[in-house]
């Protein structure tokens, strides 16, 4: 199973590579930014109270799961991560490499969600994929909220400090107050496990309390 980095999700290029970055940081290494399929890890941080991506996909409502499959095999840059789904379902389904690759992009998407489990590098690329797809002015009028300067939701600053924490409570209340909350415990949980130095404050909100928001899957 891959690993991603927490640095190289969402940036501001979103060039083909494995993953990109949310919060405008550099890709550890540069070439990760050109190659194919590569292999990349999370740094040493303490993940007790930070989701991977695999385990954000999987508690996963199935409706967002379906529309981050669907957005998954449209995104141009996930060449690498469909390759793997492709090899994936034609394992599962006794088919042809060819013949997957040819299947109507509903059905490739229904048989994704349908994975018992998925490797980092696909949970990774399927929440990237979702986020440019669906949710970028939420992304916006989080980063708005915050005074934090971005391209449509994209962060532009590459050396992104932590927010305040006030700050950062009520750019929360706001969003979760104008977008569905699992959305919003989504979008913050991605960012968490992305770089848990910069938005570790979002772990303490009360929205990402067990006990408030639940699995990022129960709520609409």
């Amino acid at each position: 199973m891959q690993d991603i980095d927490a640095r190289i999700l969402f940036n501001g290029q979103h060039e083909t590579f494995s993953v990109c970055h949310l919060d405008g940081g550099e890709a550890l290494d540069r070439k990760f930014r050109h190659g194919g399929y590569v292999t990349v890890s999370i740094p040493m941080v303490d993940l007790a109270h930070t989701k991977r991506p695999s385990q954000i996909w999987k508690e996963l409502a199935a409706d967002r799961k379906l529309l981050a499959a669907d957005a998954f095999w449209r995104d141009e840059n996930a060449f690498a991560e469909q390759a793997e789904a492709i090899a994936t379902i034609a394992q599962r389904i006794k088919f042809r490499l060819k013949s997957v690759q040819a299947l109507p992009i509903d059905k490739k998407a229904r048989h994704l969600v349908a994975f018992p489990a998925v490797s980092e590098a696909m949970a990774a690329r399927l929440l990237v994929s979702f986020h440019l797809q669906h949710q970028r002015p939420m992304m916006a009028a989080f980063l708005d909220a915050l005074g934090i300067a971005h391209e449509d939701g994209m962060i532009a600053d590459e050396e992104l400090t932590a927010p305040d924490a006030s700050k950062l409570g009520a750019a929360a209340t706001t969003l979760a107050g104008s977008y569905p909350p699992a959305d919003v415990a989504l979008y913050f949980s991605t960012l968490l496990w992305q770089d848990p130095e910069t938005w570790g404050g979002l772990a303490d909100l009360p929205l990402m309390q067990p006990d408030s928001a639940g699995a990022v899957s129960s709520r609409t």
